[in-house]
């Protein structure tokens, strides 16, 4: 799940704000919902604020004529001081939608029940990503760098800006925002993909044309076991098929939650030189869903982000995966052995996984370059591969979907 904000009109010195805000699930076969709201802030008591969001009319919503019309009544939260250092949040959202086209099928138990835009996820991240800023401030040996432990501040900042860059590279790929056009095409068993292509046209990127492949899969597993799958360095090569099915190696690591998946790793081929690629991978999961986000940096430019330099000039075309609750509860599903944490349970239920798969490539580094069908049909067999490996590798037979 991802949103941006546009347009930040201040009506005020402190508390009313004009905002636009996009809310996506990662998946390229769900619209994305648009809201114009005026957000307004206050501490109502002492050690006590209320943030309440609130549509209005927007003209240029009746010339656009989006897919659906989405209006938030008044939403947000309560955020109080707590004795113990602590802050106690209470979300609420109440939103009406009018779709115009249909939901898929994947998705349309995890939309109707709330999981996908409602307040539970929201806190769910809220969590996390304060638990991330908050891992700015701890120096433990969690933090391995390349050779050793990253111990200045600075690279451990520039590591968190990197990656930040890069998952939200990742969401705005994904999804449909930016009136980002896909197109249909089937691989076997009647995979659907969406394929895309944009020019990136950022000096401090890489010039030229970026495809984009992507599309979703269900599995009857839960989140916690597919999100580990993709996680485990060792198990990667059942799935990459850019690897070789060449082994890795962790190779630096920074932890940025509570849980243990909430990281940021640098992954080596054993066969990779000193001089050779890198994998920058950020992976990160709640009770939402899960996040593994990955992509190809060179070792200088890895070197020059652990030692505290801007990593804004590093180029990235990120390619990963969301995963997320199907919004079904399973009679004793689920991985017995895990069922006795409480925190297991809690992230993805004992239902099964919604698994968005997004590939890229820098097609050419001249942006008005051409996208030939025989392109288009090697990445969709590619990820093709990679999810018959993934349902081998997870016991799940091919034939069924």
């Amino acid at each position: 799940m991802s949103f941006k904000l546009d347009s930040v009109k201040f009506f005020n010195a402190k508390y009313l704000i004009q905002m636009y805000q996009e809310l996506q699930v990662l998946s390229p076969h769900v619209s994305t919902r648009e809201f114009h709201f005026l957000r307004y802030s206050q501490e109502i008591e002492k050690g006590t604020w209320a943030i309440v969001d609130v549509s209005y009319d927007n003209p240029q919503d009746k010339q656009c004529m989006p897919q659906f019309r989405s209006h938030r009544f008044p939403s947000g939260c309560l955020i109080q001081n707590m004795p113990n250092g602590q802050s106690k949040v209470t979300w609420i959202e109440h939103v009406e939608v009018e779709d115009k086209t249909p939901i898929h099928k994947y998705f349309r138990n995890c939309i109707y029940s709330g999981m996908a835009f409602g307040a539970e996820r929201w806190l769910a991240i809220l969590q996390r990503m304060c638990e991330r800023m908050s891992s700015l401030t701890v120096t433990t040996n969690s933090t391995r760098g390349l050779g050793g432990v990253i111990t200045s501040p600075e690279g451990k900042t520039s590591m968190l800006k990197l990656c930040q860059r890069m998952v939200t590279n990742f969401c705005a790929s994904v999804g449909t925002s930016n009136g980002q056009n896909w197109t249909t095409t089937f691989g076997s068993n009647e995979i659907r993909f969406r394929v895309t292509s944009h020019k990136s046209k950022d000096p401090k990127q890489t010039n030229g044309v970026v495809l984009s492949a992507a599309t979703t899969i269900w599995l009857p597993i839960p989140l916690h076991i597919v999100f580990n799958f993709f996680k485990d360095e060792k198990r990667r090569p059942q799935w990459d098929v850019l690897s070789n099915g060449n082994p890795m190696q962790e190779v630096a690591n920074i932890v940025n939650g509570s849980h243990p998946g909430n990281s940021i790793s640098i992954l080596q081929d054993f066969n990779t030189t000193k001089n050779g690629m890198l994998i920058l991978q950020e992976s990160c999961i709640d009770s939402s869903g899960a996040l593994v986000v990955y992509c190809p940096v060179d070792l200088p430019s890895i070197n020059k982000a652990m030692s505290g330099e801007d990593p804004s000039f590093i180029p990235l075309i990120p390619s990963g995966f969301s995963i997320s609750p199907d919004g079904h509860r399973r009679r004793g599903g689920g991985d017995r052995a895990s069922t006795s944490s409480s925190l297991t349970r809690s992230i993805g239920g004992s239902g099964g996984s919604l698994i968005t798969i997004l590939f890229q490539i820098l097609v050419s580094n001249i942006p008005s370059a051409e996208i030939n069908m025989d392109l288009v049909a090697h990445v969709t067999k590619l990820i093709n591969t990679a999810i018959q490996q993934i349902k081998v590798s997870l016991n799940y037979p091919s034939s069924l979907s």
